[in-house]
């Protein structure tokens, strides 16, 4: 008899009893400020789960903070009812969620729980949602490609398997259209989608619009909308890794994607004044900052399978250097910036080929590759310092042939980059469509000397 093989039949509920009190704790209400519930006697660890017992009702809460004597917790719903003298009786140190095959294709919220109207998924296990984090020599390089599907990313900012990317932009550009497109075409085995701080009608809207019946069957969706308690916002985002957590353990190549990480950070930041954290910059608490990388840093390649993730972030006013996005900027290991004049222009996806990079490209594509993205990255920058002389007509032929020739080019560049919602591009197709126009354009640089025929697009706005 194989005791080891046996005892492996028990994981679930040893990591279950791991996640108990061994004695039964109750406090007592004993303040209420805004969103924040004051406990006496009441010694409950931080981020341990409770329950505020409202007579035959009760409603589920979390510890933020300490005060003097006092334990602080956020409800999880609603206090109206509260009152004080109220019992509070601590759950779990830590919170637990059941995980398996039954998630997929099911929309659940940050507990889990379904929100599609199914029933319960029945999953046998469980699975930490702050687990420990890997050790960096457990970790692979990541040195694979991950598809995505979509020509812009793939061609000039080629992303590996395990790779976290930024997808900045500011409200209206596009950034859910893309993220179902990623869910769609990507080369992922599973893909995991959180759905942070959204309003309620977008939610329906995603799924089955964005995301449809052929990304949802190998999807989980997690949603926790703007208007519930700042603690799901933010278990909403551990939950849905936790949940690629499991895949990856499995040996699936896992995509998880994140809209919004701004308004994670939004609802951490609540939780921090709460709790009484002094406010830094733009208001936003150390908690904030230290949240950030203890979340994305669970993302990466191991020896049994990978998770690349994918994390929208709302620019305030289009601003780059703002806190929560200069600070994502500097965890991740890229970053796409969707542009809002290249969605005025009717181009799709909004890509912003000179101001996104991958970190990893050189580790994940061939030399040819390489070199044909730098080529048209080259041309691209080229354009972008004479495109309003030629807006406005100043722009003369023949003082400079790269400039000619980067204006000539410019069409055929946008056209590859352009993309329909539905089309999907492989790989493949893409990788050999890049080095086409790269001969394309070399082409064009060997046509005789002299002023060249004006494109018919020059000059519109």
């Amino acid at each position: 008899m194989d005791i080891g093989s046996d005892m492996k039949l028990f994981d679930p509920q040893r990591r279950l009893l791991e996640t108990l009190e061994p004695t039964r704790v109750v406090g007592q209400v004993a303040s209420a400020s805004g969103s924040a519930v004051g406990v006496s006697d009441f010694p409950a660890p931080m981020g341990a789960s409770c329950r505020i017992l409202r007579g035959r009702r009760s409603v589920e809460a979390q510890v933020i903070g300490f005060d003097a004597d006092r334990a602080l917790v956020m409800p999880l719903g609603s206090i109206d009812g509260v009152r004080l003298g109220d019992s509070v009786e601590l759950g779990l140190r830590q919170h637990a969620l059941p995980v398996g095959p039954a998630l997929l294709g099911r929309v659940v919220d940050a507990l889990g729980r379904p929100m599609d109207g199914g029933p319960a998924p029945r999953c046998e296990e469980l699975a930490p949602i702050w687990p420990r984090p890997i050790e960096p020599m457990q970790r692979r390089r990541i040195t694979q490609p991950m598809p995505t599907g979509i020509r812009a990313i793939d061609a000039m900012m080629t992303v590996g398997r395990g790779q976290r990317m930024g997808i900045f932009s500011g409200s209206g550009v596009g950034k859910s259209v893309l993220m179902g497109m990623l869910a769609r075409s990507s080369a992922a085995d599973v893909t995991v989608i959180a759905l942070i701080g959204e309003r309620g009608r977008e939610v329906r809207d995603f799924v089955e619009k964005d995301l449809g019946p052929e990304g949802l069957k190998r999807s989980v969706v997690v949603a926790s909308t703007g208007d519930g308690p700042p603690p799901l916002r933010v278990q909403a985002g551990a939950t849905a890794t936790a949940i690629a957590e499991h895949f990856r353990d499995r040996g699936c190549d896992v995509l998880l994607l994140m809209d919004s990480l701004t308004r994670l950070a939004w609802a951490q930041r609540q939780i921090g004044l709460a709790a009484g954290e002094p406010p830094a910059t733009k208001g936003y608490t150390p908690s904030v900052l230290d949240l950030l990388p203890r979340l994305l840093e669970r993302c990466g390649r191991t020896a049994s399978g990978s998770i690349t993730g994918f994390y929208t972030v709302l620019l305030e006013g289009d601003d780059m250097s703002e806190p929560v996005a200069d600070a994502i900027r500097a965890v991740t290991d890229g970053h796409i910036l969707l542009s809002r004049d290249l969605g005025d222009l009717g181009h799709y996806p909004a890509v912003d080929i000179l101001r996104s990079v991958s970190r990893v490209m050189g580790d994940v594509a061939d030399a040819e590759h390489r070199a044909a993205a730098r080529e048209i990255h080259k041309l691209a920058a080229m354009h972008s310092q004479v495109e309003d002389l030629v807006n406005i007509g100043a722009y003369q032929f023949g003082v400079n042939e790269g400039n000619d020739l980067a204006i000539q080019a410019m069409p055929k560049i946008r056209e590859f980059l352009a993309q329909a919602i539905a089309e999907r591009a492989t790989f493949e197709k893409t990788r050999a469509g890049l080095l086409e126009l790269v001969r394309q354009v070399g082409l064009m640089r060997k046509r005789p000397v002299g002023k060249p025929a004006q494109p018919a697009w020059i000059g519109r706005t």
